[in-house]
């Protein structure tokens, strides 16, 4: 009975922590209090899919709620870059079955997608193999993208998981451990404003989503109206 009211405390606790931060940020931290350690894999994985949500602005989380005590550090470094893992896999997957030609395809036909970009990755890839891959973790957008070209050349499973682990490790303990060192600077700052910073983090999202889709469009009718002119 004891142990049944240390765990239910402890889960108290846990929910309490979360709910003390607003917005953004609190809900990235309410997701990893809910799920411990495996809730910062899902979150790495939501953001490989989703790169609108960085992961710049939930490992730091995650290293903060591993100073208060409420998971391990070290179990969160694991759990990241499994779900980093998980997620390369799927893009990897994607360039397997689809092939070049059919890959392209769907870029080219994709809003706000440019086929060019697709040739830079693919290129990129072929110059530097495994390395792009390892280094292509620690770049924001590249780290999601990266794995196409990988699978479209059928890298071994293997090599390409073990890059992406190394990678991922790498850029995860980085923010991890900011987020933990850091902690008893954040703690105070995030207990009065994180509604504020969580709607800072949500508009600069927002805006560097717009600048992408208006630069795409501008970029897009300016290229149509070249074809016209020249017609």
């Amino acid at each position: 009975m004891t142990t049944n009211l240390l765990m239910t405390a402890a889960s108290t606790t846990d929910v309490d922590v979360a709910h003390e931060y607003e917005g953004f940020i609190g809900w990235v931290l309410s997701l990893m209090t809910t799920l411990g350690e495996p809730g910062v894999g899902v979150a790495l994985f939501i953001e490989t899919f989703f790169p609108p949500m960085p992961s710049e602005a939930v490992l730091p989380g995650a290293g903060f709620l591993a100073y208060a005590g409420h998971m391990n550090v070290w179990l969160a470094i694991l759990w990241a870059t499994i779900g980093c893992l998980v997620g390369a896999w799927g893009f990897y997957a994607i360039g397997a079955l689809l092939g070049r030609e059919r890959t392209a395809w769907l870029v080219e036909k994709t809003p706000l997608l440019e086929i060019e970009d697709f040739y830079k990755a693919e290129r990129f890839f072929t110059r530097f193999g495994g390395v792009a891959v390892l280094l292509g973790r620690c770049v924001p957008l590249v780290r999601s993208f990266i794995s196409v070209p990988a699978g479209i050349e059928r890298m071994p499973l293997f090599k390409f998981s073990l890059y992406t682990v190394i990678g991922s490790a790498v850029w995860n303990t980085i923010w991890i451990g900011l987020g933990y060192v850091f902690g008893p600077a954040i703690e105070p700052i995030l207990a009065q404003w994180s509604g504020v910073i969580s709607n800072i983090v949500v508009v600069i999202i927002g805006l560097l989503v717009l600048w992408f889709i208006l630069a795409r469009v501008y970029k897009r009718t300016r290229a149509r109206r070249t074809e016209g002119t020249s017609a």
